[in-house]
């Protein structure tokens, strides 16, 4: 079964007079934007995880605990994470964990809590046609494989389809 993880900061740990977060979230926003991630989840018949984690230094560990506690396909990383500018040295410390701890799960970011069901389904149809051309839109097409390294996933093979 599908394992997604969202990621972010605990909600009461952050500023949101920053103005790089959407204006007028609240720790409840995010709370309530949570749980309808996971409802979504659910209804997706996949498994979820929250993982809250503190500006700090505390960080890197908790997210490579968290990744090694089980088998993640896809990590969610929330907005309050990414977007403030000040933030830029912890999320390249999450985007270095996640790296580290589950080097085959696919990294994905919401726009706001509630679509994170949306970001990593994303992923999902995106590695359909990657891995397997289910993307082609007709049976008469031509396949061209293209080596691809990945520095997240390692080798593996593009199959791009063309229209004859």
């Amino acid at each position: 079964m599908t394992r997604i993880l969202l990621l972010g900061l605990d909600p009461e740990t952050v500023d949101y007079s920053d103005p790089a977060l959407p204006p007028g979230m609240t720790a409840e926003k995010v709370r309530a934007g949570i749980a309808i991630a996971l409802k979504q989840f659910t209804d997706r018949g996949w498994e979820s995880d929250v993982g809250y984690i503190r500006p700090d230094e505390t960080a890197g560990p908790i997210v490579e605990r968290q990744l090694r506690s089980t088998n993640y396909d896809c990590v969610v990383v929330g907005g309050g994470v990414r977007l403030p500018p000040r933030n830029l040295a912890l999320f390249e410390v999450v985007i270095d964990a996640i790296r580290k701890a589950a080097p085959g799960a696919a990294i994905a970011f919401n726009t706001r809590p509630d679509d994170s069901a949306d970001a990593a389904a994303r992923w999902w149809r995106l590695e359909a046609a990657l891995y397997s051309g289910a993307d082609r839109e007709s049976q008469n097409t031509v396949s061209e494989e293209i080596p691809y390294r990945s520095p997240y996933r390692g080798n593996f093979v593009l199959h791009v389809f063309r229209r004859a």
